[in-house]
């Protein structure tokens, strides 16, 4: 009676399965082993130190430079050698020497005199107005126009003016010496201005400039 296998140990059946592992392992294996080698390297050239030695640029030294020209050589003075023969020339001599017959011209100068203008304040005869003081006092009332800003601001007075009377009686260098304003002062110039030619003022018989104060009243009526 012939004894039957267990068909679980029968090796026939797994041969190919046996077979697969084989393979697997071998492939496993080599790849292992070339895994290895590359990381043996690796860790070898890790351990290097690689150094690139560079070469150094020598620098040339700078060119120093060149020393400065000479300064020209100074101009050499000639001397020019005259021989006894040749004659030289005199030179005139003026004589400034003077004699007791030289005659000396003499120049005259002819000073301007510049006369200077006296002004007298008080003189024997005073100045006057043609026809006196009343022929004055009827030009200044028909002469003089009352300010308008004067009247609206209510301004009267006297105001002051001094002038000069000059040698031939006229009026000039007009000024106010005291003012009211409200356009007073300045009629009371044009007034003045605006006088006939006094009668001149005289010192000893002489017709004389003569510094004159003058008032002139401004009443509101």
């Amino acid at each position: 009676m012939e004894a039957k296998k267990n068909p679980e140990a029968d090796l026939e059946r797994r041969k190919s399965s046996f077979m697969l592992i084989g393979l697997l392992t071998a492939l496993a294996v080599t790849l292992v082993a070339f895994e290895w080698t590359a990381f043996e390297e690796k860790l070898s050239e890790m351990g290097k130190l690689q150094l690139d030695l560079l070469e150094e640029e020598v620098i040339p030294p700078s060119a120093t430079p060149p020393p400065p020209p000479p300064p020209p050589p100074a101009p050499t003075t000639v001397i020019e050698i005259v021989e006894d023969d040749q004659k030289v020339e005199e030179v005139e001599q003026i004589d400034n020497e003077v004699e007791e017959d030289t005659k000396v011209e003499k120049v005259e100068r002819q000073e301007e005199e510049v006369e200077v203008e006296q002004i007298f304040t008080i003189v024997e005869e005073m100045p006057s107005f043609p026809g006196g003081e009343p022929e004055l006092f009827k030009y200044l009332g028909k002469a003089i126009k009352y300010p308008q800003m004067a009247q609206e601001s209510g301004i009267s007075g006297v105001v002051y003016v001094t002038f000069v009377v000059d040698k031939d009686g006229k009026i000039r260098d007009a000024k106010v010496l005291r003012g009211i304003g409200g356009g007073c002062d300045e009629e009371a110039i044009r007034v003045v201005k605006a006088m006939p030619a006094w009668k001149p003022g005289k010192q000893r018989g002489k017709a004389v400039t003569v510094q004159y104060n003058l008032p002139i009243r401004f009443t509101l009526k």
